[in-house]
C-alpha cells in the first residue's frame, strides 16, 4: 500500500505540528510538503522513521 505524506502522518495519529517537530522542520516547512515541496532525503528518512512506514512506502 502506498500513502501520501498527509495519509501517512494521519495514519501515526499525528498532527502537522507534532510532525513538523518531530522530523525537525517548521509547521509552515511540513505544510508546504504536503502540498508538494520536495522533501531532504535526510528529513524524508526522518518522517519515515517517525511514522514507522517504509519510505518505499510513501509517496514524497
Amino acid at each position: 500500500m502506498k500513502f501520501n505524506l498527509k495519509q501517512a502522518r494521519l495514519y501515526a495519529g499525528f498532527s502537522q505540528g507534532e510532525i513538523a517537530k518531530l522530523i525537525g522542520v517548521a509547521k509552515p516547512t511540513y505544510q508546504k510538503y504536503e502540498k508538494g515541496r520536495k522533501m531532504r532525503i535526510d528529513t524524508a528518512e526522518r518522517f519515515s522513521q517517525v511514522v514507522n512506514i517504509p519510505m518505499e512506502q510513501i509517496i514524497f
